[in-house]
């Protein structure tokens, strides 16, 4: 508990000091004279008041000529319309902490519901036990189910728009947690004595175990898309960051207590307590595109424009197939992105496979092996938080995004050689062995890669921005997990059980594969100066 009570305390301090420095000073993306003629009855471009250096709002008095900065979407907003009811904050800031605290509660949510749902998955009582091919055969089913949740995305945000998107799919995975945690405490009891309870509870656990794989990064992608549409390109290379970074606390909070909560409400009951942390999640969400709304920078005026200018009568389905195929043509770093995406998820499923495999075998009692897993996702995200709030806001600045992305799969590459090269005259990897590879990837997933991935998408358009990032973040990520996990089961059909030693040189060759990726992917991604270019020039044209 004093762990938990530590990571409450780090968390209260990155929300405040996330609360007043969003309040700095915003770069200037492209100011405009006041006596430009505007028309008040349709929403067309939005402007926030410039900030002195000290980063003090600037009033109405304080100017002789009112200067106002252009951002995504909305209406004009004059300098002396600006509210700042909230901590003094800006509208703007505003809305940025409350999209923020919103993903947040969401990881949180998620963070108690990864170790729960791996540990009943994993179960010799209510799981598969120790089964080497249950958890790879699950891991298959990943991209269909995440193929038809984006469907369902793409559906509800091209007929209503960003919000009812997020908070329709917030709701109805909230709710799914929620009756998966409440029907297998129902089951639970009946598992010892009913053969059909113990059937159905053993798949229910693995449709959910899928399900939880499957979700995360659609609700994850919507909140990242809030950001990058209503932050200028530097703004994002300074704010990603720590915004990872409240992630990571709350993700180390939940992961750090689930063997607490696991202990008084038992592992349907953390699943419980994870769909109603979601459910606030939601809430949080809906005051951020209030927020918005209200002082003229919400991001589905930018949609709607579009969707008036040019309707269309295709399916779901077709649409969205079209318009993923458009967005790649049209924007080759998003296909560089895609296919990075895809090495990099291959490579953490196989290290994935490996620790739960190695934890399911050395650490047998159920409520132990929720704990090993709460504590070690726990230090990922601490590991990741002195990153996202200390290191990394300190060097973007003068490290280019190109060279980050080289560096993570060189390291990888170094980490994976290692991790072979010590089971050269074993029969098997040590768990500390594994899990060290494993932490190392997670935490340069978590903290780097999140923050370099984000900021592609702040200078590109709307279709980009939302569509384009839920099918490279839901199809992308789970497809690559899906492929891996695929090829392991092929393997294992075809030749046998496939062991860890075995899996080690999959994981250097992955290594290899996804530095080729990130090599190319990098020689496409602009400059901050480039960035920064780029997004002047798309707001012009808007």
């Amino acid at each position: 508990m004093k762990s938990i009570t530590v990571l409450s305390i780090m968390a209260a301090i990155g929300l405040a000091s996330a609360s007043s420095n969003l309040q700095s000073p915003i770069p200037s993306a492209t100011a405009i004279h006041s006596n430009q003629k505007r028309n008040r009855n349709r929403k067309t471009q939005a402007y926030i008041p410039l900030k002195h250096q000290d980063g003090i709002t600037v009033t109405s008095n304080e100017i002789s000529q009112p200067s106002l900065q252009l951002i995504r979407g909305g209406a004009p907003i004059k300098d002396n319309d600006e509210t700042t009811s909230l901590f003094h904050l800006s509208p703007l800031a505003q809305a940025t902490l409350s999209i923020s605290l919103a993903m947040s509660l969401h990881y949180l949510a998620y963070s108690l519901a990864r170790p729960a749902t791996m540990t009943l998955f994993t179960s010799s009582r209510l799981g598969f036990g120790n089964n080497r091919s249950a958890y790879p055969f699950a891991m298959t089913f990943i991209s269909p189910i995440s193929f038809l949740l984006l469907l369902g995305y793409g559906g509800v945000i091209a007929k209503l728009g960003p919000l009812p998107a997020l908070k329709a799919t917030t709701l109805g995975c909230a709710s799914i947690l929620l009756l998966s945690g409440i029907l297998i405490a129902k089951l639970d009891g009946m598992v010892d004595t009913n053969p059909t309870a113990q059937c159905i509870t053993k798949y229910l656990i693995g449709t959910l175990f899928v399900f939880r794989e499957s979700y995360v990064q659609l609700i994850t992608s919507q909140h990242w898309s809030f950001l990058s549409s209503v932050l200028t390109p530097k703004q994002s290379s300074r704010w990603f960051a720590p915004i990872s970074g409240l992630t990571s606390v709350t993700s180390a909070v939940a992961a750090l207590g689930v063997g607490r909560l696991s202990q008084m409400l038992g592992l349907s009951g953390v699943l419980i307590v994870a769909g109603l942390v979601l459910g606030v999640s939601l809430i949080l969400g809906d005051v951020a595109y209030g927020i918005a709304e209200r002082n003229g920078f919400n991001p589905a005026d930018e949609h709607f424009k579009k969707k008036t200018a040019s309707k269309t009568r295709e399916s779901v389905d077709e649409r969205l197939i079209v318009k993923a195929k458009d967005i790649f043509a049209r924007v080759p770093t998003l296909w560089a992105l895609f296919c990075e995406i895809l090495a990099c998820q291959g490579l953490s499923t196989l290290l994935n496979v490996m620790c739960v495999t190695k934890v399911s075998e050395v650490i047998l009692d159920d409520t132990e092996r929720a704990g090993w897993m709460g504590k070690f996702f726990a230090t990922i995200n601490v590991l990741s938080c002195v990153l996202q709030f200390g290191i990394l806001p300190a060097t973007s600045s003068w490290i280019e995004p190109s060279s980050l992305w080289k560096g993570m799969p060189l390291a990888m590459l170094a980490a994976t050689f290692f991790l072979t090269s010590q089971t050269l005259g074993a029969t098997e990897p040590s768990l500390n062995l594994i899990a060290l590879a494993f932490l190392l990837m997670k935490t340069m997933e978590f903290s780097v890669r999140r923050m370099l991935d984000e900021m592609v998408y702040v200078p590109l358009d709307f279709e980009s921005r939302y569509l384009g990032k839920e099918v490279i973040g839901v199809l992308g990520y789970r497809f690559g997990k899906s492929a891996a996990s695929l090829l392991l089961s092929g393997l294992t059909s075809s030749f046998g059980a496939i062991g860890l030693k075995e899996l080690s040189y999959f994981t250097t060759c992955a290594a290899a594969l996804w530095l080729k990726t990130a090599w190319s992917l990098s020689n496409l991604v602009p400059t901050r100066a480039e960035a920064d270019e780029a997004y002047n020039a798309m707001k012009k044209s808007n």
